[in-house]
């Protein structure tokens, strides 16, 4: 039985399932968009401005952007530039044509190899995996489901050794438990797919030669889950709309879930971002204050497929109508000790985080970059008051895992160049591509001891922490087409976002078009590069990409050939290669071909160019590139996860092959004979 046609009869506008938009997100895109501000249109802030330096004289801000998505007007049959070494350094490989194959396929003259896949015990005394014979205290020390982000840590003083921590984003139950009925689910189910969430740390080592990483038994090994305990920090920590039943204090919570995207920290540490977390919740609150708030997250208005609140009373938002709020939060963990509390750090804001992302100015300040993934919804970055301190001493340490605790929260507000320009087509305003300018406008501040300042009328510093989404409706922030990973660039200190798609855009009595956000009904995406003041309030932007098939319109490649591009949809995840190129994995394709891994030129007479590296198996999702000189890691996410498939039926028999049932992985692909990725 598929209990599909319960919450969904919708057709998603790109290729992801309608099975996995019920689960990955409770069918965010089906629902009206919780975003119902009146914030200035992009060109009435334009016009405001242009009077404004005409009258004044005033100086131009600074900031780039990079670049945007593309609707799906075409086949994707271009012709791609395949010759090894075409790119530059780093991307001299041959790319890969698009696919529908259930595999991951990769380059010529490449290899590849599982790293680790759900159920993979982390522990010596973990049981092996059963697919037929799964317990909750079995998931609990096996590898999580649903692998996101990845980051891969060196063990100092041991070559080849690393930690891998993997976020675990979301279950589906009715591809992990053979009959399963929504209806009449278990205590047993709900348990296992809590302890398939969170993350996993586990030791991986290299073998000499090749770029394969095998899964040990290592003394940082961990799993953290939806029972886990957490910290609260911040100006949040132990505020009244933080408080419930089981914790009066406000301060501790059991959990984290929905754990998208992250990133490591320069002081050894992981950040991860808890997203789609409204989907993990029922019913409505009896306050119609709290309601109100609760709606413009989306709690209680999404299909929530998971049914925990039957076992579990704090997901019963009118039980516990403030347990949604103790979500949505950046999460720090410390992989090198097992025994650490993780913290969720109030001072950085609560929305549907991807991510958040590390940069550091030359005078040790810290930023933090992330997006908020919905329609309509914002970019933020937190500038910290205190400064990073260098070295791995205890000192350092404690110091370093308090720095994202006192500093200010900003949200951004852009401008277009050409306002007159932008019709919604996606036509190139100037030579220059798209471009324009932005502000980040402050919303709270934190001080040292932890109290909050509010710096938005109306509201006090804990409501601009908790109902941060709230406080960027106030002060007017650019409504943005899903801002989801966002990556500064090691060698230039650009910063690049992932706008992943918006087919709402342009719609009646939604945002129209604006040059930042250049295509009504878009599909297909675009990446943001941003010239940042780092540690100020100016930045300068341009697309870099407005992704879909280079051979329609309102396609834009930084300018580059576009006949010698492969085509990209719905950009999601980023990172960079030691040469500075920019990776982009992808989720939900709208060009009628897998999700995969792309690489970008970002400098030089080959800038734009974009190849395309691996694709992952049908129905699955492109997700946490980790690129080093010698190895490519993915984490393949819910492989074979379409409509009409099931446990007995199943569209994907990867990674395992012959009848096994698909599980989530991560891959690991490396030069054949060894060598460097992407150069010959």
């Amino acid at each position: 039985m598929k209990p599909l046609a319960l919450f969904v009869a919708n057709e998603p506008a790109a290729s992801r399932s309608r099975v996995t938009c019920q689960y990955k997100c409770g069918n965010a895109c089906f629902h009206e968009v919780p975003n119902t501000s009146s914030n200035e249109y992009f060109g009435d802030i334009v016009a405001a401005i242009s009077r404004r330096r005409v009258l004044q004289g005033g100086a131009a801000a600074v900031v780039a952007v990079g670049a945007m998505g593309a609707l799906a007007g075409c086949g994707d049959d271009t012709e791609v530039e395949t010759a090894a070494g075409a790119g530059s350094t780093g991307t001299g490989f041959t790319a890969v044509a698009p696919n529908t194959e259930d595999a991951v396929v990769i380059p010529e003259g490449y290899e590849q190899g599982v790293v680790i896949r759900w159920g993979d015990p982390l522990f010596e005394d973990a049981p092996e995996f059963d697919f037929f014979g799964q317990t909750a205290a079995a998931q609990a020390r096996q590898f999580g489901y649903n692998n996101d982000f990845a980051g891969l840590l060196p063990i100092e003083g041991q070559a080849g050794r690393y930690l891998l921590v993997v976020n675990h984003e979301y279950t589906t139950e009715q591809f992990m438990f053979p009959g399963y009925r929504p209806e009449a689910i278990t205590r047993e189910q709900a348990d296992i797919a809590m302890a398939a969430h969170g993350l996993s740390v586990v030791e991986v080592r290299g073998e000499p030669g090749r770029g394969q990483l095998k899964p040990a038994f290592g003394e940082y090994n961990r799993r953290i889950t939806a029972t886990t305990e957490f910290e609260l920090t911040g100006p949040a920590a132990g505020s009244p709309l933080l408080k419930t039943t089981a914790d009066p204090t406000g301060t501790k919570v059991l959990g984290t879930i929905n754990n998208c995207s992250g990133g490591v920290t320069p002081w050894g540490t992981v950040l991860s971002g808890e997203e789609n977390f409204n989907a993990y919740f029922a019913g409505k609150a009896a306050d119609p204050v709290a309601a109100a708030r609760l709606e413009r997250y989306g709690v209680g208005e999404s299909d929530a497929p998971h049914f925990w609140e039957k076992f579990d009373r704090r997901f019963d938002v009118a039980a516990e109508p403030n347990e949604s709020n103790r979500f949505g939060w950046v999460v720090e963990v410390d992989p090198w000790d097992p025994k650490s509390t993780p913290i969720k750090h109030t001072a950085l804001g609560r929305f549907k985080h991807e991510a958040a992302n590390i940069h550091v100015t030359a005078d040790g300040t810290v930023v933090a970059y992330s997006g908020d993934d919905e329609r309509f919804d914002y970019m933020y970055k937190f500038v910290s008051t205190r400064k990073i301190e260098p070295g791995t001493g205890a000192a350092s340490r404690r110091h370093n895992l308090t720095i994202l605790d006192a500093g200010t929260l900003y949200v951004a507000k852009l401008t277009g160049d050409h306002p007159d320009r932008i019709d919604g087509s996606g036509a190139v305003p100037s030579d220059q591509g798209f471009t324009g300018k932005g502000h980040w406008v402050p919303i709270l501040r934190t001080a040292a001891d932890g109290r909050g300042e509010s710096l938005v009328d109306g509201m006090t510093a804990e409501e601009v922490a908790v109902f941060t989404r709230l406080a960027g409706d106030k002060v007017g922030a650019t409504k943005m087409d899903r801002p989801e990973d966002f990556e500064a660039n090691p060698k230039t200190g650009k910063v690049y976002v992932a706008l992943t798609n918006n087919t709402k855009r342009g719609t009646d009595g939604k945002a129209a078009a604006d040059e930042a956000n250049p295509r009504n009904e878009n599909k297909n995406g675009q990446v943001l590069e941003i010239t940042d003041d780092h540690a100020g309030t100016e930045f300068t932007w341009s697309l870099l990409l407005v992704c879909g098939d280079p051979a329609a319109a309102d396609t834009y490649f930084a300018g580059y050939d576009k006949t010698k591009v492969s085509p990209i949809s719905c950009p999601d995840n980023l990172a960079f290669d030691p040469y500075g190129n920019l990776w982009i994995s992808t989720d939900g394709n709208a060009l009628d071909a897998n999700d995969g891994l792309f690489a970008v030129v970002l400098d030089g007479d080959r800038r734009g160019e974009t190849k395309q590296f691996l694709s992952v198996p049908a129905g699955g999702e492109t997700c946490g590139p980790v690129i080093t000189e010698e190895r490519v890691l993915v984490c393949v996410q819910h492989p074979g996860e379409t409509d009409d498939a099931s446990v007995e039926n199943p569209a994907s028999h990867w990674p395992d092959g012959g009848d096994s049932q698909p599980r989530p992985a991560v891959v690991a692909v490396w030069k054949a004979g060894g060598g460097r990725i992407g150069v010959e």
